[in-house]
């Protein structure tokens, strides 16, 4: 009897232990130039993801656009969404719920921070709200930026959201598509990056601050949709991404008051083929890093300055929608000298954050979205 026992007892463990072999082995490996990685999923199952922001102790906030914000809770997604959102969310096109991030002090102040497409009647526009985190809602709403004017379209939102190391909130906006002229006209917010205080009110160093008519809010202007914000570790500098038309996707490093050119200048053409502008090049208006023709669609952005990857130190990772791939770039100073591509073909990658634990997690864009991390081999 104490035999058999014996012998099925060996059984069971060596078909765990099979299961197991299988599951590792299954694991694919990925190469890249620097270093060699594997992805480890951390939740599935979220609606079309698109921003996230680590807590305290390693639990994920991660926004899902059709208007969710979800907690992935010592690894495992929370099935009961976040309370407490605002009622005005207009869930069409590339509108909804969108970023996500939180008060630097937020261990003492709780303080989440979403922006998404608020609805007014029949047009809507970006905004962004706070509220004291509770664990499964949001309390005592307020809302810190409203974009003006709203418009008519379902498209081109920007909104992500990034604080600096002055404690002050970079908010992104887009030119609605069909007022991209207005992306030229510092008088109104589209198309601009917005610097706001952590209760919206305006820095005193904005550069329009005082102007007879330009808003006060407005950090730089003449932008398309930008749809990654960064802070480099490095030199506390500010610099984005924004989408291009048909080609023409552009990093830039954001200064105050400057004009990136949307739609005087653009290296790319319309959707149609028809011409844009016919400048690439325009006095008192920026140049970019580096642009991206065709169009790889670029999502979500950060720095990479942790440990698990120590040859990444400084690069800089974007997601890529359009070309479904996370993209890096190798920097010298302000100079991009490198790319690679890495996981060509996975996913649509709406976000890419380096994590407290220094590890890279990414969103894939997709009905059942994931959370993906990205562990040295």
């Amino acid at each position: 009897m104490i035999l058999h026992l014996t012998n099925k007892i060996v059984f069971l463990l060596l078909v765990f232990l099979l299961i197991n072999l299988q599951f590792v082995c299954a694991q694919e490996v990925y190469i890249s130039e620097e270093h060699e990685f594997k992805l480890v999923e951390i939740a599935e199952k979220l609606e079309r993801p698109w921003g996230m922001a680590f807590l305290p102790g390693g639990d994920v906030l991660v926004t899902e656009r059709v208007g969710r914000l979800r907690l992935i809770k010592q690894g495992k997604l929370v099935s009961q969404p976040i309370q407490g959102l605002p009622e005005n969310i207009y869930v069409a096109g590339q509108g909804g719920l969108l970023d996500v991030a939180l008060h630097p002090d937020y261990e003492n102040n709780q303080l989440v921070y979403i922006s998404f497409a608020g609805r007014d009647g029949r047009i809507a526009g970006t905004e962004v709200v706070r509220g004291r985190f509770n664990g499964v809602a949001l309390e005592n709403i307020e809302t810190i930026f409203v974009v003006d004017p709203k418009t008519r379209g379902k498209l081109h939102y920007g909104s992500r959201l990034v604080f600096a190391a002055d404690g002050t909130l970079y908010i992104t906006t887009g030119d609605r598509y069909d007022r991209l002229h207005d992306a030229q006209d510092p008088h109104n917010h589209l198309g601009a990056i917005i610097r706001v205080n952590d209760d919206g009110s305006i820095p005193k160093d904005n550069p329009f601050v005082g102007h007879a008519k330009n808003r006060p809010e407005i950090y730089s202007y003449g932008h398309r949709n930008v749809q990654g914000i960064a802070i480099r570790p490095l030199d506390q500098s500010v610099w984005s991404h924004e989408h291009g038309p048909r080609g023409g996707d552009e990093v830039n490093i954001i200064q105050a008051g400057a004009n990136y050119g949307w739609p005087a200048i653009t290296y790319g053409i319309d959707y149609s083929g028809a011409i844009i502008s016919d400048k690439t090049h325009a006095p008192g208006m920026q140049q970019p890093v580096v642009y991206w023709d065709p169009s790889i669609a670029p999502c979500g952005m950060t720095f990479y300055e942790g440990r698990q990857f120590p040859r990444w130190q400084g690069d800089l990772f974007v997601g890529a929608l359009v070309q479904k791939h996370l993209r890096r770039l190798q920097m010298k100073g302000d100079e991009v000298v490198k790319q690679e591509v890495l996981l060509e073909g996975f996913a649509r990658i709406r976000d890419v954050r380096t994590g407290p634990d220094g590890y890279l997690y990414i969103l894939t864009d997709e009905k059942n979205g994931k959370l993906l991390r990205l562990e040295p081999n």
